[in-house]
């Protein structure tokens, strides 16, 4: 009849370790959340590194961040309806609101935001 006997790891050799915690699976997750997170920075930023006075962008009809009101208008013409707004702290606030007819009974609104004269956001119905 045979034994079955069981062997011991010596203390010298080390125990396995799951993959994920192997040092070098680590460095690669960490690095490529590093890179991640300064691509998603950095994405933010490109249009106005790449166009820092933002002439291309008003020949395409466009708005970006960062514009100022003139440059908004000369991308997008006058508004339909201009909102203005004081904060508690003083801050002037403006709400343009463009008006696209699709058809006699449908228009589209598009909005533009700004603070103190640069455009903070917008959106679009």
């Amino acid at each position: 009849m045979e034994t079955l006997t069981t062997v011991k790891p010596s203390p010298d050799s080390p125990t396995p370790q799951p993959f994920l915690c192997r040092r070098p699976v680590r460095v690669a997750f960490y690095t490529g959340f590093v890179l991640f997170g300064l691509f998603m920075l950095a994405w933010g930023y490109l249009p106005r590194l790449l166009d820092p006075t933002f002439e291309q962008h008003i020949q395409d009809h466009r708005v970006v961040v960062g514009m100022t009101r003139a440059q908004a208008l000369e991308a997008w013409g006058s508004p339909y309806q201009m909102n203005v707004s004081y904060t508690d702290r003083g801050v002037r606030r403006e709400e343009w609101i463009y008006e696209d007819w699709i058809d006699a009974g449908t228009v589209k609104h598009r909005y533009l935001y700004f603070e103190e004269g640069i455009l903070v956001g917008g959106w679009s119905e």
